[in-house]
């Protein structure tokens, strides 16, 4: 049974006048490969691309219309059965007259690539900027060059600030001078990124590690010591794992200044003064240095009256509210909470 409805349609689509633009690409189809890719060239790029969009949706042309068309263009061409499958026939034009890349951006084949790169990037910020530092300085200036390149600027001066000194001016020559890189060579480079991405999410994600340093984080230091010391006898590579991820109050003489400032830039007089009683000299130096002068002497004075009737569990929870604070600012990139091991001569 006929579709009347469907035939009316395309009556109605016949009927309508083509574009000059749809013109331009009914005579480029009919023309063939050879003559009309050498015509290309002629083109500007936002004009093929007009081209190329009218070609991919342009109706049937039956020949009659074609041959109208070929004489308003005031050439000569052999009459035909009309144009089918424009959108392959505009491809194979296109692959006679232009380099493949060319093609590609053309046809907008790498959207969705493009797209698919983004989003790599992206997901490359959630990583360690330090870890990534460490997995770029074991592969080629070239290959450092480009992941850099394509990484987010933020980012990409966090990983570059954790490569050697040695390796830096050269990875900066390199992404200066970058050029279009090979399809097939950034493709084998960004496979190997979703690699390094799956790893580490799926190490950051590990429950093992964290919910043990968060057990760790809750003793003092000579317990976590004893603890780290006899997992070290059966797995080093545990260990490994664990350390990272403690962080306790001792640990804030080995931050950066810079860090140890902002740490306590926000955190109450009250729990300063509560934390550094019963400390070690060094660490009660350090953590007073990185305060203001009047709540240096406010904190000095309080001390100075002695540790009398204190309660040694609200000495514990000022700490741990400290480290944690510490901790939490270290994971949004606000502070360091290690000063960086310096580099091999």
């Amino acid at each position: 049974m006929t579709d009347f409805g469907s035939f009316e349609a395309q009556a109605q689509a016949l009927a309508q006048p083509l574009s000059q633009t749809e013109k331009a690409a009914a005579v480029l189809l009919a023309m063939g490969k050879s003559i009309a890719g050498k015509l290309l060239k002629f083109f500007t790029q936002s004009e093929l691309q007009a081209i190329i969009a009218a070609a991919q949706s342009l109706r049937a042309v039956p020949p009659h219309e074609l041959e109208a068309l070929v004489n308003e263009f005031e050439d000569l061409f052999t009459e035909g059965a009309g144009l089918m499958d424009n959108a392959k026939a505009m491809e194979s034009i296109l692959e006679e007259g232009l380099t493949p890349d060319e093609v590609d951006g053309l046809l907008g084949r790498r959207a969705t690539f493009q797209s698919y790169e983004a989003s790599i990037w992206d997901r490359l910020m959630d990583c360690d900027p330090v870890i990534i530092a460490q997995m770029l300085a074991r592969e080629h200036p070239q290959t450092i060059a480009y992941v850099l390149s394509m990484m987010p600027s933020s980012f990409g001066a966090k990983v570059l600030l954790q490569l050697s000194d040695k390796q830096r001016p050269e990875i900066l020559n390199r992404a200066v001078n970058i050029k279009n890189v090979n399809p097939k060579a950034a493709a084998i480079i960004e496979a190997r990124v979703i690699e390094i991405i799956e790893e580490m999410e799926a190490e950051r994600n590990s429950p093992g590690p964290a919910k043990i340093a968060e057990v760790m984080n809750e003793l003092e230091k000579p317990q976590v010591d004893t603890l780290l010391a006899s997992l070290e006898t059966i797995s080093t590579d545990s260990v490994k794992k664990v350390r990272p991820k403690i962080f306790l109050f001792d640990d804030i003489l080995f931050m950066p200044q810079r860090s140890r400032v902002q740490l306590f830039n926000d955190v109450s007089t009250d729990v300063i003064t509560m934390a550094l009683r019963g400390s070690a000299a060094e660490l009660r130096e350090s953590i007073l240095a990185s305060i203001g002068a009047r709540q240096r002497r406010m904190i000095e004075s309080d001390l100075a009256a002695g540790d009398a009737g204190i309660n040694p569990r609200d000495i514990a929870i000022a700490r741990r509210s400290i480290t944690q604070e510490a901790i939490r600012l270290s994971a949004s990139g606000q502070l360091e909470l290690k000063e960086k091991e310096p580099e091999a001569a």
